[in-house]
């Protein structure tokens, strides 16, 4: 039984009711797909949290027309971006337009945990 309230369109979900998953390429990560189309009315948001593991990353990669952002939460690590690493922490922000290679690897000592908002949900 889904614990999702719906509206209109509109969903509350808690966030309790999502089960993690280990998504393609990613290692020693976790993620909660929180809106999708496949769970929501959305056409045009992925939008997730992710939790890393020391020393979890997603390996480097890039999008063709997706854009997405970062938003880090708890623990420290580093943000690839076009082969130049930059430390992120709790509060950052990262923007990615389509076509830049990024990856993020957490270097900390704790758990990473970050928001990840990617439109459109899918790459072409």
């Amino acid at each position: 039984m889904s614990s999702d309230i719906e509206v209109d369109g509109a969903v509350i979900r808690k966030g309790a009711s999502v089960m993690w998953e280990n998504p393609p390429n990613h290692f020693d990560a976790m993620s909660k797909m929180l809106v999708r189309p496949e769970n929501c009315a959305t056409k045009r948001v992925d939008f997730r949290i992710s939790i890393y593991q020391p020393k979890g990353y997603v390996a480097p990669h890039r999008h063709t027309v997706q854009e997405q952002i970062y938003h880090i939460q708890a623990g420290e690590g580093l943000m690839e971006l076009s082969g130049q690493r930059f430390v992120v922490s709790p509060q950052d922000t990262i923007f990615i337009p389509p076509g830049v290679e990024h990856a993020i690897y957490n270097t900390g000592i704790g758990d990473l945990v970050f928001y990840v908002i990617t439109t459109p949900p899918e790459d072409e």
